[in-house]
């Protein structure tokens, strides 16, 4: 999938040494690392270049798997309010790995999403997932109307 982040005006302000971001969505600011710079620029994509609404994009959701809570990078709702696509975010440096597609694969156990992308902020993937199939297709590119 061919993506390129528009420079974004982002908010950045530093305490004792450490940087922090603005997150629009959560609406404040958060340590700035590498995995967080490849969130931030996809919350930016998805609201600026896709026109998703912000009011259906939730960062670092909340989710039960197996007993155990996990943290979807960002989860984006359609119009009825169920989840729509799920982003997994890694730094930069982290290849994309059959790993993250498990990683994800299990996060959508739980939210029954039709579209998952991984991304280090270089590499991206998107895939539809045809749950009553049990199959998957690579996309070219993210859907570009919510449902």
């Amino acid at each position: 999938m061919k993506i390129t982040f528009d420079k974004y005006d982002f908010r950045i302000k530093e305490v004792e040494d450490q940087k922090f971001i603005f997150d629009v969505i959560r609406k404040k600011f958060v340590a700035l690392a590498p995995e967080e710079w490849v969130r931030q620029h996809w919350i930016h994509y998805l609201i600026h270049h896709q026109k998703y609404p912000r009011s259906r994009i939730a960062a670092e959701m909340k989710i039960k798997l197996n007993g155990l809570t996990k943290r979807c990078d960002l989860v984006v709702f359609d119009k009825s309010g169920n989840p729509f696509l799920i982003v997994e975010c890694k730094a930069p440096e982290i290849k994309i790995t059959q790993k993250t597609f498990d990683q994800i694969a299990r996060y959508n156990l739980t939210l029954n999403v039709k579209y998952l992308v991984v991304s280090n902020g270089n590499k991206h993937f998107c895939c539809a997932i045809d749950a009553v199939e049990m199959k998957y297709e690579f996309l070219d590119e993210l859907p570009s109307i919510l449902n």
